[in-house]
């Protein structure tokens, strides 16, 4: 039976993991990120893949590093795993491991590479209006999302869609796809090829300053951050001294200064077009649809939310 390590954290990896086990793999070991502490370090939170795995039956290691790099070379290499499967892992891979499994260290990235290499593809897919994305199987090495590619699979993004529904699809694309692209990679049925490096971009780390809205840009681009921040860091402005964070918003053709609200159903106006908020949370309140919130806010027709 072959063995598969695992290496995962986020949601994004659970539906993967879990079609791995469901075909009964052997899988003597997953890695996750350390479970974290929240707010003032009253509670400590694990990871989904470290509750997944231990609902499962499935060992853990949770290394805040890589740094005692011979320690964990070690575990590796007792296990005489045939691969690892990388997947949202959260922290970069020395150099010193990548060959301990026989057929290396493969990584699920959620974009077609070269395109959108980085911490963040699936944001700034939506973020820069791309009409596709993917998922790409790939060898990992020492140097960014840059190793060869084995297999991708492209689907569309819908315009309403958010980075929290985008996550989902492709999970799930990945998690479809990847028993096949296993077997396909221990039988040596194709090559894994080189990524054309000219032509790549870069998806960094999402700033939570980035969410802020700059009226004074186009509609599109405002929607395309208020879907691609969803659900955090969010896309969001002040007001009186508040922070207020849009979830949902559609565009509209009405046009004004920018930043004007221009009725009483808190359609904003922007450089080009308008938006029309369809969900918004007040900074420490509840989410509200608009109806709702419109009954108790002070941001009202007329007034300019540029500055305010």
């Amino acid at each position: 039976m072959k063995k598969i390590v695992f290496m995962g954290t986020s949601f994004f990896a659970v539906p993967i993991l879990k079609s791995i086990f469901s075909k009964s793999y052997n899988i003597p070991l997953v890695y996750t990120q350390p479970p974290s502490k929240g707010n003032r370090g009253h509670k400590v939170s694990k990871s989904p893949i470290h509750i997944f795995c231990e609902e499962n039956g499935l060992r853990v290691r949770t290394p805040e590093n890589f740094n005692n790099l011979d320690y964990e070379k070690n575990i590796l290499e007792k296990l005489e795993a045939d691969i690892a499967i990388v997947v949202a892992y959260g922290q970069i891979l020395p150099k010193g491991i990548l060959h301990v499994c026989k057929k290396g260290f493969i990584n699920i990235h959620a974009s077609l590479l070269p395109k959108l290499r980085g911490a963040a593809p699936i944001q700034r897919s939506i973020m820069n209006l791309d009409n596709e994305t993917g998922i790409s199987i790939m060898q990992i090495n020492e140097k960014l999302d840059q190793g060869k590619v084995y297999s991708q699979y492209k689907i569309n993004i819908n315009k309403d869609d958010n980075a929290k529904d985008l996550s989902f699809k492709l999970s799930n694309l990945a998690a479809e796809k990847i028993i096949n692209d296993i077997e396909g990679i221990f039988e040596n049925k194709k090559k894994f090829l080189e990524q054309d490096h000219s032509k790549a971009t870069y998806a960094k780390k999402i700033d939570k300053e980035e969410g802020r809205i700059d009226w004074n840009d186009k509609a599109e681009n405002i929607i395309g951050k208020i879907n691609g921040l969803y659900p955090v860091p969010g896309a969001w402005f002040y007001f009186d001294g508040n922070r207020y964070k849009i979830l949902k918003a559609s565009i509209s053709k009405n046009s004004a200064k920018p930043g004007t609200v221009l009725n009483d159903n808190m359609e904003v106006s922007c450089g080009t077009n308008s938006i029309k908020i369809l969900e918004i949370q007040r900074e420490g309140k509840k989410i509200q649809n608009i109806k709702d919130f419109i009954l108790g806010t002070k941001i009202k027709h007329g007034v300019n939310l540029i500055n305010a």
